[in-house]
């Protein structure tokens, strides 16, 4: 029996709890890793961790507070001792036309996948072994310009240039940040901050799969692969990089002739 690409290491999945976060720490945990998972309200956390079975531990933190991510820092640091594997997950938004953005909106978006990415990696350096792996969670919506998506777009953005950026600051540390551009996959999300039904979601990405290559939208499993691959050996010479995992939708056109 191989053993599991990851086995032994620990790793930190912000904004674990549903979604592409929760895909990605059962993939991590699937491949042998150690897993802690945050989130915000205490009954979906432990939920989540309840789930992923023991391999799993959930720790109630916002990503854009700094204390509690000194604490997450804390808390691994004194169970093991060391990080391997951070996903920079927690984040969101939603459509919103231009003449209708708000304040708060602008000021959510900008703190939860912006500041919250700094102060998750900033707090977390001090428990991050020499030469681990930090994986930011990006957007295709970066790249695309969708009608409303300005704000998001644009934080998203944001995220692509700090994993360039800390690449090189990090690089005396052997630390690889990478970062990894999701397409078009249906989560809880599409529910809870789209509002929409389920029909109305199915109906979208019957939709959509016509105009991606792979024939399909993706899975919250998909990015865990990315992320698995990115934090691996088998990663060891990648760094800097935006992994765009899209089946193909913002790189060549597949819609209808």
């Amino acid at each position: 029996m191989n053993t599991p690409i990851l086995d032994g290491r620990i790793a930190l999945v912000t904004g674990g709890t549903t979604g592409l976060g929760f895909g990605a720490a059962q993939r991590l945990i699937d491949e042998g890793a150690t897993v802690y998972i945050t989130g915000r309200r205490k009954d979906v956390l432990d939920e989540a961790a309840a789930k992923l079975g023991p391999s799993a531990t959930g720790i109630q933190a916002d990503a854009t507070s700094k204390s509690d991510m000194l604490r997450v820092a804390d808390t691994i640091k004194a169970a093991h001792g060391h990080l391997d594997i951070l996903f920079a997950n927690a984040g969101g938004g939603h459509a919103t036309p231009l003449e209708e953005l708000t304040e708060q909106q602008i000021d959510s978006e900008l703190s939860i996948n912006v500041k919250g990415v700094v102060l998750t990696v900033q707090s977390l350096l001090g428990v991050l072994r020499d030469g681990a792996s930090i994986t930011l969670n990006a957007s295709i919506t970066a790249d695309m310009g969708l009608p409303g998506f300005a704000v998001y777009a644009a934080t998203k953005a944001a995220v692509r240039s700090l994993a360039r950026s800390w690449t090189t600051d990090l690089k005396h540390r052997r630390i690889r940040v990478n970062s990894i551009s999701p397409g078009v996959v249906p989560t809880e999300g599409y529910g809870h901050v789209q509002k929409m039904t389920d029909d109305q979601i199915s109906a979208y990405a019957e939709r959509v799969a016509e105009e991606i290559p792979a024939g399909r939208v993706g899975t919250a499993q998909d990015i865990g692969d990315a992320l698995v691959f990115l934090a691996s050996d088998s990663a060891r010479y990648i760094t800097g990089i935006d992994l765009v995992v899209d089946g193909g939708m913002t790189r060549v056109y597949a819609g209808k002739n």
